[in-house]
């Protein structure tokens, strides 16, 4: 028997309840299966449900997950969208039930720079200590690292009783970016990620990486942003900043998986090294000093493949900066004609933008 279902309930009085339910699942149609029936409305986000009912009081919200992280998710999504889409006056959101007075963030890790040391010229990996990491090792590769303005002590994001994150502002604002966690070890208690460097611009990620010493502290949120995908071949697609998840992705593919990489990186120092227990070929595209960016190598080398020739069931994966990321996508969905549920496109980041501004998922 699997384990029970956490619960969480509101009654959230606000005007218009059926007008904001049809927005409400019309929205979330785009991102998960949505059923309606009536006045009542189920929203599967994969890891978790919603379900949304128009009364005259109100809307009422039940939620159920099968951890407190998710639970805490499925909070959040419905409190934010909530809040962004009802008319009049913001309504008041009070959960009852699993999680009810949680001011922490279950999602949420402190973190202790363990070590820090350069794998390439443009690629730092640091070694970070912390504890109950069992959870950062399922339902996504990705966490986002929060950095503490230097010279004060770190006040963390916590938990607002409609399910948001509150986050610290002013002189305590954190600094955040999203990063792949590349190893994961919960019994030793410690995870690495490796960070590209970006010369020339004090991105907090570069700075940290080149600064941390043993000590030092930072948050850690997640995980999220996608799982290993579960195909019997697959195209791994993307540029340094992406090379982290891809070797993660292939180390942990079984031995009957095909795996075809194409990885654009800046010079010969800074070529990646990959491992697979399956059968795996690699092209690597160096930039030879073109800026980051801009040599378009990515979206040409995945033009001029033989797809059919790649093996069955074949799912493709990028991570890239946006421009590429735009012209792949394109290419993917208009010219070989990918379903939805057979890629995964991101743009990890975009020139001459920073932080979640650079990062869309597709």
């Amino acid at each position: 028997m699997g384990a029970a279902m956490l619960l969480a309930r509101s009654t959230i009085e606000v005007e218009g309840a059926a007008e904001l339910l049809d927005r409400l699942c019309d929205h979330f149609a785009e991102h998960g299966a949505v059923e309606r029936d009536g006045a009542c409305g189920r929203i599967d986000f994969g890891y978790g449900q919603a379900r949304l009912s128009a009364l005259p009081a109100g809307l009422e919200a039940e939620v159920e997950a099968r951890d407190p992280t998710y639970l805490a998710y499925v909070k959040m999504g419905v409190a934010e969208h909530v809040l962004e889409m009802a008319r009049g006056p913001a309504p008041v959101i009070r959960w009852q039930g699993d999680g009810d007075g949680l001011v922490v963030p279950p999602f949420f890790r402190e973190m202790r720079v363990v070590s820090s040391h350069r794998l390439s010229p443009h690629m730092q990996r640091v070694r970070l200590s912390g504890a109950d990491l069992q959870r950062f090792a399922v339902g996504g590769l990705h966490v986002r690292l929060l950095f503490p303005p230097q010279g004060r002590a770190p006040v963390w994001p916590t938990l607002a009783e409609d399910g948001r994150i509150l986050w610290p502002q002013g002189p305590d604002a954190l600094d955040n970016r999203v990063y792949t966690l590349r190893h994961i070890d919960p019994q030793a208690g410690h995870v690495d990620i490796d960070i590209v460097l970006h010369e020339g611009e004090a991105t907090p990620g570069s700075r940290f990486a080149l600064q941390a010493a043993p000590g030092d502290v930072v948050g850690m949120t997640g995980p999220g942003g996608g799982d290993v995908p579960e195909a019997q071949t697959l195209l791994l697609v993307g540029d340094e900043t992406a090379h982290p998840a891809i070797a993660r992705i292939l180390e942990a593919l079984p031995a009957t998986a095909r795996a075809h990489v194409v990885a654009e990186f800046d010079g010969p120092d800074d070529a990646p090294r990959f491992a697979c227990a399956g059968e795996m070929s690699v092209t690597l595209l160096p930039r030879n000093g073109l800026p980051a960016g801009t040599a378009g190598l990515l979206p040409r080398a995945v033009e001029a493949l033989d797809f059919a020739a790649l093996g069955p069931s074949l799912f493709v994966w990028v991570g890239c900066e946006f421009s590429d990321f735009v012209a792949l996508r394109r290419h993917l969905r208009k010219d070989r004609r990918i379903a939805k549920k057979d890629h995964l496109a991101v743009a990890y980041w975009r020139r001459h933008h920073a932080g979640d501004d650079a990062r869309h998922e597709d």
